[in-house]
């Protein structure tokens, strides 16, 4: 795998934005699935893709409160959808497929971020694994037929510059002790890595291929949603995000982006023809990510977002497979 991993030279940057990605690509007759396609990233990727043609389905956990935030955009439906519930995943997975439609693109792009306290799922597994890939290997799986339906399909699963810090703890995934909110985001955030490295190998002979889009690091998305607000502000400072009034600082070539500029590396997986023949790639600042040869275990602050290529580790293809078959098994239980 890793002889894929290295830039292809798109002629975007990492300033360009979702809308200037998709200049040019007609998405007319595209049905997309964006899960968490209301807030943050999903909310802008969701704009971007209708605004060039695509009928997009929103998956939310409350539609009710989703549906204002997507008033007045075009082709857009609200389906409700909890990634931390196995039965709302299947029901959604079967309302769709019972609509007829194929699937063309889904982005698994919904996720939590660093509780300060350990949560669980109602399975018992830890809420970060369960939300960021958990569900949405469930999700994935379910929608399968759709996706061989649009006789070629992209699967984008939404990571982090985080992947570097923590590899799949195999013998604890569930953080059952020694909980750190941060190794297990990454550790959440390398799994979005190896499950799109696994999927385009196991998928791409249908036609289907698997990415996984570093966004760079946006302040105001609801990613955060689940840290208390005095650790937020505390690693906004600390890593150098927002200034002394607690405005964003924008930064692009060192990762500090817009969220028009950040939702462009997803749609720039899902729809660059540039991306044609190749899959199962990590994705950063519009282009694929150089590998670099170490990862960063324990870093904290600033030095977290160092460096934001992908690691050995998250592309791993016995790493990818061992967690295919770990998350079937955790699924079924």
């Amino acid at each position: 795998m890793t002889h894929r991993q290295h830039p292809i030279g798109s002629g975007f940057t990492a300033a360009s934005t979702a809308d200037e990605v998709l200049a040019g690509i007609d998405l007319s007759g595209k049905n997309v699935i964006v899960t968490g396609g209301h807030v943050g990233l999903g909310l802008e990727a969701t704009r971007a893709l209708t605004k060039a043609g695509a009928s997009v389905t929103v998956g939310s956990r409350h539609p009710d409160r989703a549906a204002p935030a997507l008033a007045g955009i075009e082709r857009v439906d609200i389906d409700r959808l909890d990634l931390l519930d196995p039965a709302s995943i299947d029901a959604f997975a079967t309302r769709y497929l019972d609509s007829g439609r194929p699937l063309h693109i889904l982005l698994n792009n919904a996720g939590i971020m660093a509780p300060a306290e350990r949560t669980l799922d109602a399975r018992g597994y830890e809420a970060q694994f369960a939300t960021n890939h958990l569900g949405h290997f469930q999700l994935t799986l379910g929608l399968l037929p759709a996706l061989r339906a649009a006789h070629g399909a992209r699967v984008v699963n939404t990571t982090s510059g985080a992947t570097r810090i923590c590899d799949i703890r195999w013998d604890d995934p569930h953080f059952t002790s020694g909980y750190d909110g941060h190794l297990a985001y990454g550790q959440s955030k390398t799994a979005n890595v190896l499950f799109a490295v696994e999927l385009d190998r196991r998928w791409a002979e249908d036609g289907i291929h698997g990415y996984a889009a570093h966004p760079g690091i946006i302040v105001g998305t609801n990613l955060g949603g689940s840290m208390p607000a005095d650790q937020m502000q505390a690693m906004q400072r600390a890593t150098g995000l927002v200034d002394e009034s607690g405005r964003p600082i924008i930064d692009p070539e060192s990762g500090k982006k817009t969220p028009q500029q950040g939702a462009a590396t997803i749609v720039f997986g899902a729809t660059s023809p540039l991306l044609a023949d190749i899959g199962g790639v990590y994705l950063k600042d519009n282009d694929i990510s150089p590998l670099d040869d170490a990862h960063d275990p324990g870093a904290q602050g600033a030095d977290l977002i160092r460096s934001q290529n992908v690691v050995p580790h998250s592309i791993d293809p016995r790493s990818a497979g061992r967690l295919w078959e770990l998350s079937e098994q955790l699924i079924k239980a």
